[in-house]
Formats: C-alpha cells, sequence, structure tokens
C-alpha cells in the first residue's frame, strides 16, 4: 500500500499520476467494505479536518435517528484500484461521530489500534505481527436460489471430479487430491497469478500460492508477516484482488469456510509472534519448539479464551461446517509442534529467533479481520498479563494424533465450539478480556451478537434439502 506523510504528499502523488477520482473505504462491523467516492480535486485540508458524512445506520452500527458519522482518509493507508474505470486513489478511513469528532467505537481499525495499545501497556512487547493465510475455491460459476418453494445452490469446476464423463475432463482432480497439484490437473495456476501480479501493484508482497487440497477449485496464497494493522489492511485487499481478478477471468471466488460437502474447507490461519524491540518476544532457544514464556502464556491465554475468540474468528453457521474431524481442522484446544489438528501449532521450520512464531488456525476469512486480529490479540495478552501456564491448564503440548485417542483421553481436552451459538454464548459470558482494556466495548459486542444470532436463527428456522429428501417419504 501507499503511505504518505502529508496532505502535499498525497496531492503531489494524485498529479503526478493522474488520478481522478479519490475513494474513501471503511470497514463495516461485519467486515465488508463501503465507500464514497470524490473528485481529487475534493481532497483538501478542510475535508482531512471535517471528514466527509456518510449514514451509519444504513450500516447497522447507527440507529436511524443519530445515523450522521463522518469519514477521515487515512493518508498513511491508500492504494491506486486497478479495477477502476478511471484513475482512483482509495483511501482507507477511520469513522468519526459527526459533531463531537469523536473516534467511532464501533471503527473496527480504531478497535485493531486499542488492542495493540493494550499490548503495549502489559509491557512484554512492543508490536505484534501478523501472517493470514488465504484458502478459498475459484469456481466457474455458482447459482443461489431460496424461496418458500425452493432451497437450492449449484457450482461448478472444470477441476470437479463429478466433470470426468464429459469430454475433455481427464484431467479433473480426484476428491482431497489437490494439495499443490500441477498443471494440467491444476487449471487455476494461471488465475492465481494473475491475483499475485495484482497483489502486487497495489503492495503487497506475496510468498507464494499453490493448488489446495479441495480439488474442485481450493486455492492459497500466502504472504509474510506484517505489522497488526497492516495485516488487517490486507487481508481486505486481498479479498478485494481476488475476487476482482476472478470477475476478470469469467471465476466466482468465495471464502465460504464449507462450499463443498465432504471436501476440504477453507480456513484463514493466522500466524502470530510479539516483538520488543528488535527481539522477538516468543523465542528461546531453550524453551519447548523455542518458544519463550512469554509466548507460552500468551498460548494459555488464547486457548483459555478460545471459545470466545471464535466468535469473533469464526462468525458464520458455515464456519462450523469446516471444523469437524477428518479434514484436517483444528477441533482441539491444543498446542503442538507441526500438528495441524491443534488449535496452535508451532511451524516446526520456524526456529530462528527472527521466525519463530505460533500459528492459531480455527480461524475463517468470514471474520472481521481488525476484530479477528485483536480479540487473538487480547486473548494473549490477558495469558501474559495472568502468567499462565498452557501445560498446568492441560492444553498439551500434545505431539501425537489425538483423533488416536480412546474417546475417554479425547474428553480430557477442553472443547472448542461446534457451533455458531456455543461461540457467541462463550462470547457473551467471557468477554472482559477483550473490554478490559477498552478496545472493545460493551455496546459494540452486544450490536455483534445480535446480528450474529439473527444469521443463526434465520438458517435454523428454513428447511434444509437433505432433510427433505431423507424424510419426505416417511
Amino acid at each position: 500500500m501507499l503511505g504518505f506523510e502529508h496532505l502535499d504528499d498525497a496531492l503531489g502523488y494524485i498529479r503526478e499520476h493522474g488520478i481522478v477520482m479519490v475513494d474513501l473505504r471503511f470497514c463495516g462491523l461485519w467486515g465488508q467494505w463501503h465507500h464514497v467516492t470524490l473528485p481529487a480535486a475534493r481532497l483538501t485540508a478542510p475535508l482531512l479536518e471535517r471528514g466527509v458524512g456518510f449514514d451509519g445506520s444504513a450500516l447497522g452500527i447507527k440507529s436511524v435517528k443519530a445515523g450522521d458519522m463522518t469519514l477521515v482518509p487515512d493518508l498513511q493507508a491508500a492504494f491506486v484500484d486497478p479495477w477502476a474505470e478511471v484513475p482512483t486513489l482509495a483511501f482507507l478511513c477511520q469513522a468519526f461521530e459527526a459533531g463531537t469528532r469523536e473516534p467511532s467505537e464501533y471503527d473496527p481499525r480504531l478497535i485493531a489500534r486499542r488492542a495493540e495499545a493494550a499490548l503495549a501497556e502489559c509491557g512484554a512487547a512492543d508490536r505484534s505481527v501478523w501472517g493470514p493465510e488465504f484458502e478459498f475455491y475459484l469456481f466457474d460459476s455458482v447459482a443461489i436460489e431460496n424461496s418458500m418453494h425452493v432451497a437450492s445452490y449449484r457450482v461448478e469446476s472444470a477441476e470437479g471430479a463429478w466433470r470426468r464423463s464429459e469430454p475433455g475432463s481427464g484431467y479433473a482432480i480426484p476428491p482431497h487430491g489437490g494439495d499443490h497439484a500441477a498443471p494440467p490437473q491444476d487449471r487455476l495456476h494461471g488465475a492465481r497469478t494473475r491475483i499475485v501480479l495484482a497483489l502486487e501493484k497495489l503492495g503487497i508482497e506475496v510468498k507464494y500460492h499453490h493448488h489446495e487440497v479441495g480439488g474442485p477449485g481450493q486455492c492459497e496464497i500466502e504472504i509474510p508477516l506484517l505489522p497488526m494493522l497492516q495485516a488487517a489492511d490486507a487481508v481486505m485487499l486481498v479479498k478485494y484482488a481476488i475476487k476482482m481478478t476472478a470477475l476478470e477471468l469469467g471465476l466466482t471466488a468465495t471464502f465460504l469456510p464449507k462450499p463443498l460437502h465432504g471436501e476440504a474447507g477453507s480456513g484463514m490461519h493466522f500466524h502470530q509472534c510479539l516483538w520488543l524491540g528488535d527481539r522477538n518476544a516468543f523465542h528461546d532457544p531453550s524453551g519447548y519448539a523455542h518458544l519463550s514464556t512469554t509466548a507460552h502464556a500468551y498460548v494459555a491465554g488464547l486457548l483459555s479464551h478460545g471459545p470466545a475468540v471464535m466468535g469473533l474468528t469464526n462468525p458464520s453457521t458455515n464456519s462450523y461446517r469446516r471444523l469437524v474431524p477428518g479434514f484436517e481442522a483444528p477441533v482441539t484446544a491444543i498446542f503442538s509442534l507441526a500438528n495441524r489438528s491443534a488449535a496452535i501449532r508451532i511451524p516446526k521450520y520456524a526456529d530462528r529467533p527472527e521466525s519463530t512464531r505460533i500459528e492459531f488456525r480455527p480461524p475463517d476469512a468470514m471474520a472481521n479481520p481488525y476484530f479477528a486480529i485483536a480479540a487473538q490479540l487480547l486473548a494473549g495478552v490477558a495469558g501474559i498479563r495472568d502468567r499462565l501456564d498452557p501445560t498446568a491448564l492441560g492444553f498439551g503440548p500434545v505431539d501425537d494424533d489425538v483423533f488416536t485417542w480412546p474417546a475417554e483421553r479425547r474428553a480430557q481436552i477442553k472443547a472448542l465450539p461446534t457451533s455458531l451459538g456455543q461461540a457467541l454464548d462463550a462470547l457473551d459470558h467471557d468477554r472482559a478480556f477483550l473490554t478490559h482494556s477498552g478496545a472493545f466495548t460493551d455496546e459494540v459486542i452486544d450490536r455483534w451478537l445480535v446480528r450474529k444470532r439473527e444469521e443463526e436463527r434465520d438458517v435454523q428456522v428454513r428447511p434444509h434439502p437433505y432433510e427433505i429428501e431423507i424424510y419426505y417419504g416417511l
């Protein structure tokens, strides 16, 4: 992304690059971008002072009777939108209350900033870095229909095993056979490369891309670790780039955790570690998996508050169709070295002082990334503040396959939520670690809970096509 120190720097860039429009982008409470677009000449000092008005009630974050808010561009967070019809410079924005000019407590970027401030206050570190992994499906098409008399969706993929009987489909990928597939089985290599080129133009470095396990179109793109706010901004940008590039290519992209029955789901694992000055606070060469005492306490906090965290990191009913045994899904509240069934995995190859980190594996891309990262960080900070010990709390380390354990032994592991309702209940009852520093407010959490419980109820009251199939003739 671009960053400008002063307004004059931004105006100079606009003149030099022939920018015609300025786009102001704001992440709403539910994790989607919204925007308003202005002629570039409107970017002035008064605009930076007063902001641009918008209706917060339309985004579900304010009441109709008091919906007026303002957007102020963040000069440090800008990018040229390659999909705009005319040269357009987009700025991520901070939201303020109209009139009072107080920062809005509903602004996701502000919540992330406050979470990082809470980290600095605990004294163990002064910053955190994050590396999200992007798993998603690229389909040739999708058709969705829901009404009183029909409930259906259908996706098509040239890679799908169900296409094997069609002419020219001899290179279809078998179920669960897509991991690092090469052409001609991998028909999406070119599409992923186009996405990577778009991301590089946006200033986002990419580590690599490859075909994922899911045969019919599952892909993965991974980016390096970034400072907290930049990482959350990058999530928004990467999802945008993937969707827009897919549209250009006549494809459709989805980050749904479980779009296909019986096939691998898509998560958004978060690699993370803390730094104090120029030292990785998570590294200790004599510790288990080279983790320090600080890292162990952080792990204990994240697993202790894991169910509540998942109310923000896995906030859809579909999230819990992915979190089931048998698909490398992290369904156990344990930590381990290189164990992909654990909620927290320590990458075995990340053993140098600068690379030691943990990976929290439950999250998915249905989350608001600012909330997801802030919640994980605040849970870890709570563990550091309370000097928690993950081993004493029964979180491991566990270095063998827990699915081979007898049921009685597995039952001794703290359970992670298996439904959205369970995660929301945990968030409702275990929220003090989120509000302790003022990063989240009870009002934000309550509004989140109301919306997500409505979504859960809307799914619950609808007849499911499969239950019609198995019960219709009884």
